[in-house]
């Protein structure tokens, strides 16, 4: 799949580091390093726009080993880019840990998915179908 990606970033396009990586890593474009202090957040410009096509999201997606070595994670994860946005793709990053985290230009921050989706048309019923678990919910199945 070809997307266009207009890159006003000082950094090279979004790859996947392996054959079979799902995510591409995107990168901050900023111009000073920014100090993201325990539990504050921030929204990183990537300097990255991109044109999808219709039935496509870009999945962003924290970075695991941000979110376990530093605490840093995104607020609205998995954050979605539409096919129809064409504004410049920005994270929102969340610092989860006790101890200030430094954002430097060119560092990788999140990762991003494109992905298919499927638009829902609504099939409004009286009743639902019933199945084995009903309405349970959080924590039905239990906690083992």
């Amino acid at each position: 799949m070809k997307i266009k990606i207009v890159n006003n970033s000082k950094h090279p396009l979004p790859s996947y580091e392996t054959l079979t990586s799902a995510g591409m890593d995107l990168r901050a474009n900023i111009d000073d390093p920014v100090v993201l202090k325990s539990l504050d957040r921030t929204l990183v410009p990537t300097g990255l726009f991109i044109e999808l096509p219709a039935g496509y999201e870009a999945q962003i997606r924290p970075r695991s080993g941000l979110a376990y070595k530093k605490g840093i994670s995104i607020l609205n994860t998995p954050g979605t880019i539409d096919a129809d946005y064409r504004g410049e793709i920005k994270v929102i990053l969340i610092n989860l840990s006790k101890e200030d985290f430094i954002i430097k230009d060119g560092e990788r921050i999140a990762q991003m998915i494109i992905s298919a989706h499927e638009k829902a048309e609504w099939l409004q019923v009286e009743e639902l179908i019933e199945t084995e678990r009903g309405s349970g919910g959080f924590g039905h199945t239990g906690t083992n």
